[in-house]
């Protein structure tokens, strides 16, 4: 049975899309088939694995308008084991054009469901919103995973996409579960970035992955070429960082003991820039 995972946070430059890229990526290094489904706007998914987001002829738009078929859409990719649902700009006319459907929220899920049999795992990256694309991600997936950069100002607006989780999963889609936390951007050399990782570790307890993303150079430099991290600087922090995460995910860190419900109504509120150093403690 296929894995499916959303990527999901609000907020931009968290390392939302690398993770997306470079954890697909590792996956299908690791053999392990894999479909990359780019549901941003922006295409940064598409580009960073070397596809050119403006010379495709399908994309995830034309998928959910139902103006072409799966197979017309897929695209394979440098990694055998790594196919790609491209995106470009086209998509954000997605949500004008759904408005009228009362069942525009899983549009996607209907449009993939019946095609993932080949593969092992699926990795949707959402758009950096709590928008009706992000809401068609989180009622396709089975997993929602969370790259959450290592500063303060991160962690505020996190309470919105728990709570925007916990209304898909009590309305729309029973079976997403909250599969972990990825900290990601952190630099060792601050006291800053050590506080925010314990702080949401303490917070999150287990669903936190051990893998810590650093911040590097050499991540930053690979989309630019258009290529996952490890096919760009194996011996990278970064690479080396990706293949651990991976790792973790193929030895069954989203399947650890269940979550308790942080973020829900009945707990208490995200640690945020706001309340530096507080216990993040239920009410």
């Amino acid at each position: 049975m296929t894995q499916i995972f959303a990527l999901a946070n609000q907020k931009g430059g968290v390392g939302k899309t690398t993770t997306a890229v470079n954890l697909a990526a590792c996956l299908a290094a690791a053999k392990k088939k894999t479909l990359l489904i780019d549901c941003d706007p922006q295409g940064n998914a598409t580009s960073g694995i070397g596809i050119n987001k403006n010379e495709v002829k399908h994309t995830v738009y034309d998928l959910i308008l139902e103006a072409a078929s799966f197979s017309e859409t897929v695209v394979g990719t440098e990694l055998e084991f790594l196919d790609c649902l491209p995106s470009n700009i086209s998509l954000i006319g997605a949500e004008v054009e759904l408005v009228d459907d009362p069942n525009r929220h899983e549009r996607l899920k209907r449009r993939i469901q019946d095609q993932l049999a080949p593969y092992e795992y699926c990795l949707i990256d959402a758009p950096p919103s709590l928008g009706l694309l992000t809401l068609n991600v989180l009622c396709a997936a089975q997993g929602l995973l969370i790259p959450l950069q290592c500063e303060y100002y991160a962690m505020e607006g996190v309470s919105l996409l728990l709570d925007t989780f916990w209304q898909v999963k009590a309305n729309l889609n029973p079976a997403i579960e909250m599969s972990g936390v990825i900290l990601t951007m952190f630099d060792s050399r601050t006291n800053l970035a050590n506080q925010v990782a314990n702080e949401i570790r303490k917070f999150f307890g287990d669903k936190v992955f051990k893998t810590i993303i650093p911040r590097s150079v050499r991540l930053s430099e690979a989309p630019s070429f258009g290529k996952p991290i490890i096919l760009y600087d194996f011996k990278s922090s970064g690479s080396q960082a990706y293949i651990s995460l991976c790792q973790e995910i193929l030895d069954g860190h989203t399947k650890a003991s269940p979550w308790t419900g942080v973020g829900s109504a009945d707990s208490g509120s995200v640690p945020s820039e706001t309340n530096r150093g507080a216990s993040a403690t239920p009410a």
